[in-house]
Protein backbone atom coordinates (compact mmCIF):
# COMPACT_ATOMS: atom_id res chain seq x y z
CA UNK A 1 0.00 0.00 0.00
CA UNK A 2 1.32 3.45 -0.86
CA UNK A 3 0.59 6.08 1.78
CA UNK A 4 1.18 9.84 1.70
CA UNK A 5 1.72 11.82 4.91
CA UNK A 6 1.16 15.53 5.51
CA UNK A 7 1.76 16.50 9.12
CA UNK A 8 2.09 20.03 10.50
CA UNK A 9 2.87 20.92 14.11
CA UNK A 10 2.42 24.59 14.98
CA UNK A 11 3.72 26.26 18.14
CA UNK A 12 2.28 29.63 19.17
CA UNK A 13 4.00 31.89 21.69
CA UNK A 14 2.49 34.88 23.45
CA UNK A 15 5.89 36.60 23.37
CA UNK A 16 8.91 36.40 21.03
CA UNK A 17 11.43 33.69 21.95
CA UNK A 18 15.21 34.09 21.97
CA UNK A 19 15.78 30.46 21.01
CA UNK A 20 13.93 27.18 20.53
CA UNK A 21 15.83 23.88 20.80
CA UNK A 22 14.11 20.58 20.06
CA UNK A 23 14.93 16.89 19.74
CA UNK A 24 12.93 15.18 16.97
CA UNK A 25 11.95 11.56 16.50
CA UNK A 26 10.14 12.33 13.26
CA UNK A 27 11.90 10.20 10.63
CA UNK A 28 10.68 6.60 10.23
CA UNK A 29 13.05 3.79 9.32
CA UNK A 30 12.63 1.45 6.37
CA UNK A 31 12.08 -2.09 7.62
CA UNK A 32 10.29 -5.30 6.65
CA UNK A 33 6.90 -3.59 7.10
CA UNK A 34 7.60 -0.30 5.31
CA UNK A 35 9.84 1.31 2.71
CA UNK A 36 10.41 5.05 2.98
CA UNK A 37 10.22 6.39 -0.57
CA UNK A 38 10.40 10.09 0.33
CA UNK A 39 10.44 11.88 3.69
CA UNK A 40 11.13 15.54 4.43
CA UNK A 41 10.98 17.55 7.67
CA UNK A 42 11.17 21.35 7.27
CA UNK A 43 10.72 24.48 9.38
CA UNK A 44 11.31 28.05 8.23
CA UNK A 45 14.40 29.61 9.79
CA UNK A 46 15.44 26.39 11.52
CA UNK A 47 18.87 24.80 11.67
CA UNK A 48 18.90 21.00 11.83
CA UNK A 49 21.64 18.94 13.43
CA UNK A 50 23.15 15.69 12.20
CA UNK A 51 20.93 12.61 12.29
CA UNK A 52 21.83 9.78 14.63
CA UNK A 53 20.27 6.34 15.08
CA UNK A 54 19.77 5.24 18.67
CA UNK A 55 20.00 1.71 20.03
CA UNK A 56 16.37 0.98 19.20
CA UNK A 57 16.87 1.88 15.53
CA UNK A 58 15.04 5.21 15.80
CA UNK A 59 16.38 8.29 14.02
CA UNK A 60 16.99 11.30 16.30
CA UNK A 61 17.77 14.80 15.06
CA UNK A 62 18.02 18.17 16.79
CA UNK A 63 16.56 21.45 15.54
CA UNK A 64 17.12 25.01 16.74
CA UNK A 65 15.61 28.38 15.85
CA UNK A 66 17.05 31.71 17.00
CA UNK A 67 15.08 34.92 17.57
CA UNK A 68 11.67 33.42 16.85
CA UNK A 69 8.73 35.79 16.59
CA UNK A 70 5.51 34.18 17.91
CA UNK A 71 4.93 31.09 15.74
CA UNK A 72 6.87 28.03 14.59
CA UNK A 73 5.60 25.50 12.04
CA UNK A 74 7.21 22.09 11.52
CA UNK A 75 6.12 20.37 8.31
CA UNK A 76 6.43 16.68 7.44
CA UNK A 77 5.76 15.36 3.96
CA UNK A 78 6.33 11.72 3.16
CA UNK A 79 5.61 8.83 0.85
CA UNK A 80 5.79 5.30 2.23
CA UNK A 81 5.19 1.84 0.77
CA UNK A 82 3.72 -0.36 3.51
CA UNK A 83 3.31 -4.12 3.80
CA UNK A 84 1.17 -6.39 5.97
CA UNK A 85 3.59 -8.51 8.04
CA UNK A 86 0.99 -9.67 10.59
CA UNK A 87 2.40 -7.14 13.02
CA UNK A 88 5.95 -8.56 13.03
CA UNK A 89 8.60 -5.80 12.85
CA UNK A 90 12.32 -6.16 12.20
CA UNK A 91 13.95 -2.75 12.72
CA UNK A 92 17.48 -2.24 11.33
CA UNK A 93 19.85 -1.01 14.02
CA UNK A 94 17.67 -2.25 16.89
CA UNK A 95 20.29 -3.68 19.26
CA UNK A 96 18.78 -2.91 22.67
CA UNK A 97 18.09 -6.01 24.75
CA UNK A 98 14.34 -6.69 25.03
CA UNK A 99 14.86 -7.06 28.80
CA UNK A 100 15.24 -3.28 28.97
CA UNK A 101 11.52 -2.99 28.21
CA UNK A 102 10.48 -4.93 31.29
CA UNK A 103 10.96 -1.86 33.49
CA UNK A 104 8.02 0.38 34.22
CA UNK A 105 7.82 4.17 34.29
CA UNK A 106 5.73 6.75 36.16
CA UNK A 107 3.13 6.53 33.37
CA UNK A 108 2.93 2.72 33.45
CA UNK A 109 3.52 2.01 37.13
CA UNK A 110 1.60 -1.01 38.39
CA UNK A 111 -1.24 -0.60 40.86
CA UNK A 112 -3.43 -3.30 42.43
CA UNK A 113 -6.11 -2.65 39.79
CA UNK A 114 -3.62 -3.16 36.94
CA UNK A 115 -2.24 -6.30 38.60
CA UNK A 116 -5.80 -7.65 38.86
CA UNK A 117 -6.41 -6.82 35.20
CA UNK A 118 -3.28 -8.75 34.24
CA UNK A 119 -4.25 -11.75 36.38
CA UNK A 120 -7.69 -11.89 34.77
CA UNK A 121 -6.03 -13.02 31.53
CA UNK A 122 -5.38 -16.76 31.58
CA UNK A 123 -4.32 -18.76 28.51
CA UNK A 124 -2.48 -21.99 27.79
CA UNK A 125 0.79 -22.03 29.72
CA UNK A 126 3.80 -21.29 27.58
CA UNK A 127 1.88 -19.83 24.65
CA UNK A 128 3.14 -16.26 24.87
CA UNK A 129 1.63 -15.20 21.52
CA UNK A 130 -1.87 -16.22 22.58
CA UNK A 131 -1.31 -14.48 25.91
CA UNK A 132 -0.29 -11.28 24.09
CA UNK A 133 -3.46 -11.32 21.98
CA UNK A 134 -5.55 -11.94 25.10
CA UNK A 135 -3.90 -9.03 26.91
CA UNK A 136 -4.66 -6.78 23.94
CA UNK A 137 -8.33 -7.82 23.86
CA UNK A 138 -8.63 -7.35 27.62
CA UNK A 139 -7.19 -3.83 27.40
CA UNK A 140 -9.50 -3.01 24.49
CA UNK A 141 -12.59 -3.83 26.57
CA UNK A 142 -11.34 -2.16 29.76
CA UNK A 143 -11.26 1.37 28.29
CA UNK A 144 -13.86 3.27 26.26
CA UNK A 145 -12.39 5.46 23.52
CA UNK A 146 -13.27 9.03 24.54
CA UNK A 147 -11.51 12.04 23.06
CA UNK A 148 -10.54 14.63 25.66
CA UNK A 149 -11.12 12.36 28.66
CA UNK A 150 -7.43 12.24 29.56
CA UNK A 151 -4.27 14.32 29.25
CA UNK A 152 -0.68 13.67 28.20
CA UNK A 153 0.30 13.12 31.85
CA UNK A 154 -2.52 10.64 32.59
CA UNK A 155 -1.16 7.34 33.90
CA UNK A 156 -2.28 3.86 32.92
CA UNK A 157 -3.79 3.39 36.38
CA UNK A 158 -5.76 6.65 36.15
CA UNK A 159 -7.11 5.81 32.69
CA UNK A 160 -8.13 2.34 33.83
CA UNK A 161 -9.92 3.79 36.88
CA UNK A 162 -11.70 6.29 34.66
CA UNK A 163 -12.53 3.62 32.09
CA UNK A 164 -12.01 6.15 29.30
CA UNK A 165 -9.13 7.39 27.19
CA UNK A 166 -7.41 7.59 23.82
CA UNK A 167 -4.72 5.54 22.06
CA UNK A 168 -2.00 6.66 24.49
CA UNK A 169 -4.02 5.34 27.44
CA UNK A 170 -4.77 1.99 25.80
CA UNK A 171 -1.06 1.63 25.02
CA UNK A 172 0.07 2.49 28.56
CA UNK A 173 -2.39 0.01 30.04
CA UNK A 174 -1.19 -2.80 27.75
CA UNK A 175 2.44 -1.96 28.53
CA UNK A 176 1.77 -2.28 32.25
CA UNK A 177 -0.04 -5.61 32.19
CA UNK A 178 2.28 -7.17 29.59
CA UNK A 179 5.29 -6.36 31.79
CA UNK A 180 3.40 -7.86 34.73
CA UNK A 181 3.45 -11.11 32.71
CA UNK A 182 7.20 -10.62 32.08
CA UNK A 183 6.70 -9.82 28.38
CA UNK A 184 9.03 -7.01 27.19
CA UNK A 185 6.82 -4.19 25.92
CA UNK A 186 7.50 -0.84 24.25
CA UNK A 187 5.38 2.14 23.23
CA UNK A 188 5.27 2.92 19.49
CA UNK A 189 4.34 6.16 17.74
CA UNK A 190 3.33 6.48 14.13
CA UNK A 191 0.50 7.06 11.69
CA UNK A 192 -2.63 5.17 10.77
CA UNK A 193 -4.65 5.55 7.59
CA UNK A 194 -8.03 6.99 8.56
CA UNK A 195 -10.87 5.28 6.72
CA UNK A 196 -14.49 4.29 7.18
CA UNK A 197 -13.88 0.86 8.69
CA UNK A 198 -15.42 1.84 12.01
CA UNK A 199 -12.09 1.67 13.83
CA UNK A 200 -11.34 4.19 16.56
CA UNK A 201 -8.22 6.15 15.79
CA UNK A 202 -6.64 9.41 14.82
CA UNK A 203 -4.22 9.75 11.90
CA UNK A 204 -1.40 10.26 14.41
CA UNK A 205 -1.49 7.06 16.42
CA UNK A 206 0.14 4.99 19.16
CA UNK A 207 0.29 1.26 19.82
CA UNK A 208 2.52 -1.33 21.52
CA UNK A 209 5.16 -3.83 20.47
CA UNK A 210 5.63 -6.99 22.55
CA UNK A 211 8.71 -9.19 22.26
CA UNK A 212 7.61 -12.74 21.49
CA UNK A 213 10.05 -15.65 21.57
CA UNK A 214 10.93 -16.89 18.04
CA UNK A 215 9.12 -13.92 16.46
CA UNK A 216 10.79 -10.86 17.91
CA UNK A 217 8.88 -7.57 18.15
CA UNK A 218 5.20 -7.88 17.27
CA UNK A 219 2.81 -4.92 17.14
CA UNK A 220 -0.49 -4.91 19.03
CA UNK A 221 -2.97 -2.03 18.76
CA UNK A 222 -5.29 -2.26 21.80
CA UNK A 223 -7.27 0.79 20.70
CA UNK A 224 -8.51 -1.07 17.63
CA UNK A 225 -7.98 -4.63 18.91
CA UNK A 226 -5.76 -5.69 16.01
CA UNK A 227 -2.16 -6.11 14.93
CA UNK A 228 -0.74 -3.36 12.70
CA UNK A 229 -1.12 -3.98 8.98
CA UNK A 230 -0.44 -2.02 5.79
CA UNK A 231 -2.44 0.97 7.07
CA UNK A 232 0.22 1.72 9.70
CA UNK A 233 3.46 3.70 9.45
CA UNK A 234 5.88 3.11 12.31
CA UNK A 235 7.99 6.12 13.38
CA UNK A 236 9.55 5.60 16.81
CA UNK A 237 9.46 3.77 20.13
CA UNK A 238 10.22 4.09 23.83
CA UNK A 239 9.36 2.97 27.36
CA UNK A 240 6.19 5.11 27.32
CA UNK A 241 4.62 8.08 25.50
CA UNK A 242 7.00 10.60 27.03
CA UNK A 243 10.07 8.56 26.11
CA UNK A 244 8.79 7.99 22.55
CA UNK A 245 7.55 11.56 21.97
CA UNK A 246 7.95 12.77 18.38
CA UNK A 247 9.08 16.22 19.55
CA UNK A 248 10.68 17.30 22.83
CA UNK A 249 12.30 20.63 23.49
CA UNK A 250 12.84 23.83 25.45
CA UNK A 251 12.39 27.52 24.70
CA UNK A 252 14.29 30.52 25.99
CA UNK A 253 11.90 33.38 26.53
CA UNK A 254 8.86 34.46 28.50
CA UNK A 255 5.16 33.97 27.85
CA UNK A 256 2.89 31.04 27.15
CA UNK A 257 3.25 28.26 24.58
CA UNK A 258 0.41 26.42 22.84
CA UNK A 259 0.61 23.67 20.23
CA UNK A 260 -1.66 22.50 17.41
CA UNK A 261 -1.24 19.55 15.06
CA UNK A 262 -2.77 18.71 11.71
CA UNK A 263 -2.26 15.23 10.23
CA UNK A 264 -3.54 13.89 6.94
CA UNK A 265 -2.83 10.36 5.68
CA UNK A 266 -3.95 9.35 2.19
CA UNK A 267 -3.84 6.16 0.18
CA UNK A 268 -2.54 6.38 -3.39
CA UNK A 269 -5.96 5.43 -4.77
CA UNK A 270 -7.51 8.41 -2.95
Amino acid sequence: MKLFVNHTTTYHYSEPQRMITQSHRLIPASCNAQKIVRWEVTADGAEFGRQIVDGAGDTIRTMSVDNLDTALEIHIQGEVDTFDTNGVYTIPGDVVSPQVYLRDSPLTKLTPALVDLARDVVVEEGNVLNLAHALMRHTHTAIEYTTGATKMATTAAAALALGKGVCQDYAHCLLAIARQHQIPARYVTGYLLTDTDGYRHDASHAWVELNIVDLGWVGFDPTNNCCPDARYIRVGSGIDAQDAALIRGISRGVGQETMQTSVNIQHAQQ
